[in-house]
């Protein structure tokens, strides 16, 4: 596998080793020992699944406290993937960084605890899958404003309509948000 730091310290582009012929492919999506040597040894406690239609805009969401780190991709359509920094001891505090995931390039995306994340989906169809390091604890989860400013982050909207869920249309400003130590 091949992994890409980003722009922000924590965050990782993963390129798994894809075998394939004329009858489709192989690919190992998770394996403990192999993260472990590549630096990240992380016990997942929950695997999601979610499917959206083009422009559903999920996010920006995060945990606090129980913050959790997420391992995602995408095996059917694409999306705009984006995690922004909510650390304040990060000299990166509020920034933002993306990356496309789709089922052709097979790319996985680490988004470490610490960080708000989010996706825009750029077709029909698209399932997105993760697995968590923390539980899901509705009670602690909150949602960082999608389209905040101070943040600034650049969907890929052409001829895109957005759909937001009622609770991230209300989603808080950076300088609202309860952020990490």
């Amino acid at each position: 596998m091949i992994i890409t730091k980003c722009d922000i310290a924590g965050p990782l582009v993963i390129e798994p080793k894809v075998f394939g012929d004329e009858r489709g492919f192989f690919m190992e999506s998770w394996s403990a020992a192999k993260f472990a040597e590549a630096g990240l040894d992380i016990a997942f406690v929950q695997d999601n699944h979610s499917r959206s239609q083009k422009g559903v805009l999920r996010g920006m969401h995060f945990q606090n406290p129980g913050p959790q780190g997420k391992l995602v991709r995408v095996v059917s359509g694409a999306v705009f993937d984006v995690a922004v920094d909510l650390r304040r001891s990060s000299p990166t505090f509020g920034q933002w960084t993306g990356v496309e995931l789709s089922a052709e390039n097979k790319r996985m995306f680490w988004v470490p605890q610490g960080f708000a994340h989010g996706f825009l989906t750029l077709e029909d169809d698209t399932d997105f899958l993760y697995k968590c390091d923390a539980p899901y604890a509705p009670q602690h989860e909150h949602s960082l404003a999608w389209d905040d400013p101070d943040v600034g982050i650049e969907w890929p909207l052409d001829g895109i309509e957005v759909q937001l869920s009622a609770k991230d249309a209300k989603g808080t400003r950076l300088s609202d948000v309860e952020a990490f130590a």
